[in-house]
């Protein structure tokens, strides 16, 4: 017998209690007042992208397979030429076996006021088919802004998380070996001009547009430091005026990114998963008065073999074996679940426990009520 269901049946759904779990909010104390640092950042200061290209070496008998990557091979050849050896002109470099030699992508963050000298992390992903990267040493790396200029220099030798073996066509892995991490393994050679002492104001650029959280920056701000010392100039943007002394102006940074938003809450949302179920809402969600059907569908599919004999003393007869099938379609009625309107998120996942659905029936619920107008939040579909 096969079964085939197209909606599950009704059941108490365990995945409906992460919503509680994740967002704490039946046993958790009331959320404390967001400081600014938490809603905005000073435009302006931020990292930087870098990325290079570069070899590995040192690995087990577990590099690129260099006559199907050219590159590798061209890429050696280069850094011989640079270290004064010069290879043959009659040798082949697509014959060349360099089974314990990479090419890989070497990427890190330049931080913000980076200076040179100041070590920061890399990460070395492979770019051919070298099996595993585990034991290998990066060979000096240049890592390029967007701009094309190097600002860090990479090199070191790589921890990778992981293992594996392989013997007699046989083959075991743990984790990832393709890519790995060197800790503090590049040198920041240049510094990224910073224009936080340029202008007579700064900056703060909220995390999320949102006029009513603007305002609240701005009346926090002035409240603390006077009338006029800050201006919002959209929903995103909030204008500063800070000292001229650089000494001052950190000090006065430091000072409003611990201000206090008063009776400030997140803007309202519901962020759907829709590969994994995963159904996440912040404490702002609330619920307005609805009714709600939902019901199952199955399909049962019997399948009884039938056997068909030839009859006695007959002539090139075959005993012949198939199948009959029985399909049965089986709808069952949905009872009509009255919601009522709710204020707080418990009251939110409550209710939504009632209806006894899966993460994913929630997903199609959830996208009803709101067409509905009766969520009122925003739903974000990932």
């Amino acid at each position: 017998m096969k079964v085939l269901s197209m909606l599950p049946k009704f059941r108490t759904a365990p995945g409906i209690f992460l919503l509680i779990a994740l967002c704490g909010t039946l046993l958790a104390p009331p959320a404390q007042a967001l400081r600014i640092k938490e809603v905005a950042a000073v435009q302006g200061v931020r990292s930087n992208q870098l990325t290079g290209y570069g070899l590995v070496v040192g690995l087990d008998g577990t590099g690129d397979q260099t006559t199907q990557m050219p590159y590798t091979t061209q890429t050696l050849s280069n850094y011989l030429q640079q270290m004064g050896i010069t290879l043959p002109s009659t040798a082949n470099m697509s014959n060349l076996q360099l089974k314990n030699v990479a090419a890989v992508i070497v990427t890190a963050e330049l931080p913000a006021f980076a200076t040179p000298g100041q070590q920061i992390d890399v990460v070395v992903s492979s770019m051919g088919n070298s099996k595993s990267l585990r034991g290998g040493t990066l060979v000096a790396t240049p890592l390029r802004g967007a701009d094309g200029e190097i600002y860090a220099l990479a090199q070191g030798n790589m921890v990778v998380g992981g293992a594996g073996a392989s013997q007699a066509g046989s083959k075991v892995q743990i984790n990832h070996l393709s890519a790995g991490r060197i800790p503090l393994g590049g040198q920041v050679e240049r510094a990224v001009p910073s224009p936080l002492n340029d202008n007579d104001t700064i900056r703060l650029g909220l995390n999320a547009t949102d006029f009513q959280t603007a305002s609240k920056v701005v009346l926090a701000i002035n409240n603390r430091h006077g009338q006029g010392t800050a201006q919002a100039l959209d929903g995103r943007t909030v204008e500063v005026r800070a000292p001229q002394s650089p000494s001052a102006r950190v000090s006065f940074i430091a000072d409003i990114e611990e201000l206090t938003l008063q009776n400030s809450k997140p803007a309202a949302k519901v962020v759907i998963n829709a590969r994994t179920g995963s159904i996440v809402m912040n404490q702002a969600v609330t619920l307005g008065p609805c009714a709600i059907a939902h019901g199952n569908l199955a399909i049962t599919i019997n399948s009884t073999p039938v056997i068909s004999q030839p009859g006695p003393f007959s002539q090139g007869g075959q005993t012949v074996v198939a199948e009959k099938a029985n399909i049965q379609l089986r709808q069952e009625p949905g009872a009509i679940v009255n919601m009522p309107a709710s204020s707080q998120l418990a009251d939110v996942v409550r209710s939504l426990n009632a209806l006894g659905a899966t993460p994913q029936d929630l997903l199609a619920i959830l996208q009803a009520i709101k067409a509905a107008g009766a969520l009122n939040a925003e739903l974000e579909v990932i």
